[in-house]
């Protein structure tokens, strides 16, 4: 990361939902961490809105920042952003539409791209384009680097490196915990829509870019089914659809051809209130499968998203009342042993006979810690070369900075990481 660039950071998509939060977590920490930077998007007077907004809330001028007009349309446009920066911050999705020319542009101009995306098949596609180019030019293409899915992926890392043996699974549950209610903005509910009328593409997609299927491990980790009671975090939960595993799996893939390490298996769940609110839950993702399968359906969904949500997603997204109020706590149950074989795929004799459990927790999670993480994952790739793989190319988060200060870095951030009950199985 030491080319000579203008700017440090750019963000692009800055004056969007999303954007405008990163631009206040950057202005932030900027000068404590001596960085330039500067905002990028199509509407140059929205950018410069946006900046005199964040001055009033911070006290502080912000005559320095460049302002740079930038159109996914326009290819040279981009290209022009992409030169004039050390690291592109992408905030404008869903990436499914809008990413991919960000990301042609980043690598053909050697310049190091993160974004927040939670959409698995433009992850898993950037990988499979893009991977050998930004290798060649020594340039980052890191995905999934907000709530989606730095907490699942390094956390993950985290209790790999603390539980003292081999991991064998690993079970995630997320609990969002809101005072006064919770919801999201329309970018994330229409990326889940095209999301899931396209899961088809996955499957042919992985096979091209995963020509070899990891080994399977033993023992399995078992399907808890659509609906189970758990006793470790007290309350009914169910399989939780986001990106999570896939990101976490490309990071375990990594390890495994990389650094020979054994790869887990894993499993992500979603913790509900009550067993009456998970069958509502259950019934309102079957009308939204139902709909996002054919066109007129997505249509509607993206008509009315806060019907069709039950309030959960709209143009507005959060009030500050409820972004205040809001938090998340991602548990991580390890299971597995306490040595280590000689080779990863050489099997065990016994049952796994140990348990640790992780807790990653924050605050709300779409406007406020998703910007923490983007934000400190990007000065961890601006100042700590030597500890990222030895070469560029596309990675998940966790495959790029599990040698890193990150974790600490979102530590003092906010950003909690903690061990919890070790036991005998």
């Amino acid at each position: 990361m030491s080319v000579a660039r203008e700017y440090d950071l750019i963000i692009f998509g800055a004056t969007g939902f999303t954007g405008q939060y990163i631009v206040e977590e950057v202005a932030r920490i900027a000068e404590e961490e001596n960085i330039t930077w500067a905002v990028a998007g199509r509407n140059v007077a929205k950018l410069k809105a946006g900046l005199e907004n964040v001055e009033k809330q911070r006290g502080k001028s912000l005559k320095d920042v460049g302002i740079i007009k930038a159109d996914v349309g326009d290819p040279d446009s981009l290209s022009e952003m992409a030169k004039k920066g050390k690291i592109v911050l992408n905030c404008v999705g869903p990436y499914r539409f809008y990413g991919d020319a960000v990301v042609n542009a980043c690598v053909k101009s050697a310049t190091s791209h993160l974004d927040i995306s939670g959409e698995p098949q433009f992850l898993e596609r950037m990988q499979l384009e893009y991977n050998t180019a930004a290798k060649e030019n020594n340039c980052y293409v890191i995905g999934a680097c907000g709530f989606d899915s730095i907490p699942a992926d390094m956390g993950t890392v985290f209790l790999e490196q603390q539980f003292g043996g081999q991991v064998n699974t690993v079970e995630a549950y997320l609990n969002i915990k809101a005072k006064h209610g919770f919801h999201l903005h329309y970018g994330t509910w229409q990326s889940a829509i095209y999301g899931f009328a396209c899961a088809h593409e996955l499957k042919p997609l992985r096979k091209k870019l995963f020509p070899q299927r990891l080994p399977e491990m033993e023992p399995k980790l078992q399907s808890r089914g659509v609906l189970h009671q758990n006793l470790i975090v007290k309350s009914w939960c169910l399989p939780f659809p986001g990106s999570d595993r896939s990101v976490v799996m490309r990071s375990q893939r990594y390890f495994y051809e990389k650094e020979k390490k054994r790869p887990i298996q894993m499993a992500v769940y979603f913790q509900c209130s009550s067993v009456i609110a998970a069958i509502l839950t259950i019934l309102s993702a079957a009308v939204f499968g139902l709909l996002a399968s054919f066109k007129l359906g997505r249509s509607l969904l993206e008509k009315y998203p806060k019907a069709f949500s039950f309030g959960t997603f709209d143009h507005e997204g959060p009030t500050k009342e409820e972004m205040d109020g809001t938090s998340f706590v991602l548990t991580l149950v390890g299971k597995g042993w306490n040595e280590k074989l000689a080779e990863p795929t050489d099997a065990y004799s016994n049952k796994p006979e140990k348990e640790l459990i992780v807790q990653v927790s924050g605050p709300e999670l779409g406007y406020v810690a998703t910007p923490i993480c983007m934000i400190q994952a990007a000065l961890v790739l601006l100042r700590e070369a030597d500890k990222l793989p030895s070469e560029g190319g596309v990675y998940p988060p966790g495959a790029a900075f599990a040698k890193t200060s990150l974790i600490n870095r979102l530590i003092k951030n906010g950003i909690n990481f903690e061990t919890g009950l070790r036991s005998s199985l």
